[in-house]
């Protein structure tokens, strides 16, 4: 009976040997699935980001970054994957690997050491848009009303650097998306939205409605964003990125969405 009992103590320990040996392995593999293959290159973007990055009525993703990454892409000799992504959770995405990269008009400012970058492509500056009918025509107009940004952004970022703005506003709401800002701007929910000039300009295109004030936020500029550390990526991204200014898709890119050459991005 106790020969029996030792064999069956060895018989256990083996089997849990084994299965650790195993849940190691699975785990392994796990890790190694779980990275990236070089020859794809995925972009992590904000899918109501117009022009920058949004769904078109037939269901495909399109914007001036959106056609900027797909050319890089081909430049550099890789497949592109692009992957929307919650705006708020983009931090976790890069860091997990479930992206490469955050490339949808992402602002450098205040978040110089955060991530590795190239250098900026684009000018850009923080506005209210407000409506047009509203008796609001400059900031200071903005006591007492209703304010929305996008959670996250960049409009977040410069009227919580401004805390005597913000304390003037009769509420401050965070908000997932621009698309829902500008509903709640439309209905009276909102009385100003905080966003990118050049979304802002997108979002007020053929609406009599709305109106972009003059009097600027906060100046800024957008380039590719990478986890803290990948040089060798982005250096990969940026040689492909002036090579499509030295060509002319970039200023093709730009007259196409904005009437006119507004990348800043040097061929050297």
């Amino acid at each position: 009976m106790k020969i029996f009992k030792k064999v069956m103590v060895l018989v256990l320990v083996v089997g849990m040997t084994l299965g650790l040996s195993a849940c190691g392995n699975s785990s392994k593999s796990s890790d190694a699935a779980s990275k990236n293959d070089d020859s794809v290159l995925v972009v992590g973007f904000d899918q109501n980001f117009p022009p920058f990055g949004y769904k078109n009525k037939k269901g495909k993703f399109v914007g001036f970054d959106i056609e900027a990454a797909k050319a890089c892409a081909k430049e550099m000799g890789v497949d592109i994957k692009l992957q929307p992504i919650d705006w708020d959770s983009k931090d976790m995405e890069l860091e997990s690997g479930t992206i490469d990269c955050i490339w949808n008009g992402f602002t450098i400012n205040g978040r110089e050491k955060k991530y590795t970058w190239t250098e900026p492509y684009m000018n850009n500056y923080q506005v209210f848009v407000v409506k047009s009918d509203s008796g609001i025509n400059t900031i200071a107009d903005l006591k007492d009303k209703n304010v929305e940004v996008q959670k996250e952004s960049s409009a977040e970022t410069a009227i919580n650097d401004d805390k005597d703005l913000k304390a003037s506003f009769a509420q401050y709401t965070s908000v997932a998306d621009y698309n829902t800002a500008m509903m709640d701007l439309d209905s009276g929910a909102a009385d100003a939205v905080a966003m990118d000039y050049f979304v802002a300009l997108d979002q007020t295109k053929g609406k009599d409605q709305f109106k972009i004030l003059d009097e600027k936020l906060s100046q800024e500029q957008y380039a590719v964003g990478f986890e803290k550390g990948n040089t060798k990526l982005r250096d990969q991204v940026q040689k492909a990125m002036k090579k499509m200014v030295k060509d002319g898709t970039y200023a093709k890119l730009s007259e196409k969405y904005f009437g006119g050459n507004v990348v800043v991005l040097s061929a050297d």
